[in-house]
């Protein structure tokens, strides 16, 4: 049983900034991608305010965010990194093994990666993060460095809150054989 203390708040610029880019979709009809919430239960609340001071998780989640973008199946999951090197475990293998059948349903599944040290932003294809998990399977670095990635899926034109992943959404598809 994973428990959750003080890190709620972990996350919450990158996942308010999601939500905003959403409902923007959303409002012009483009796409309809909705937030997971991840099921905990509460073992401690504050007494003033009542917010939760301690949790555990009921079960794993498989990731942030799910939808269709103009009827494709889309899943993604957000994750912020501190340094120019992503460390693998900050991904579970459960959420791997989910992304990876979602897209053999023809689904399209990726993560969103903030680089908040630089403040960059990455889209990761699934397909990319399988070669550095397979990479550290072997006995290879269990990371990922910033200079390793395409430079043609760091997301540009974030606009105030808004970060336009649907345009690489669309180079993923380009660059899919078949």
């Amino acid at each position: 049983m994973a428990t959750w203390k003080s890190r709620g708040l972990r996350g919450s610029v990158l996942e308010e900034m999601i939500n905003r880019t959403n409902e923007i979709y959303c409002e012009n009809e483009i796409a309809l991608i909705q937030k997971i919430p991840t099921p905990i239960t509460p073992i401690e609340l504050n007494p003033n305010n009542k917010q939760i001071t301690l949790a555990y998780f009921d079960k794993k989640s498989t990731v942030d965010y799910i939808g269709a973008v103009q009827g494709i199946p889309v899943c993604f999951d957000a994750k912020e990194c501190a340094s120019d090197t992503f460390t693998l475990a900050n991904i579970h293998i459960h959420q791997i093994d989910f992304m990876t059948r979602f897209e053999k349903q023809n689904g399209i599944a990726f993560f969103l990666i903030h680089f908040t040290g630089r403040d960059l932003f990455y889209y990761m294809r699934i397909s990319e993060l399988l070669k550095y998990k397979c990479r550290a399977d072997n006995g290879g670095r269990k990371s990922f460095r910033l200079d390793e990635l395409s430079d043609e899926f760091f997301i540009d034109g974030i606009n105030g809150n808004i970060i336009p992943y649907l345009n690489y959404i669309q180079k993923d598809l380009d660059t899919r054989e078949g």
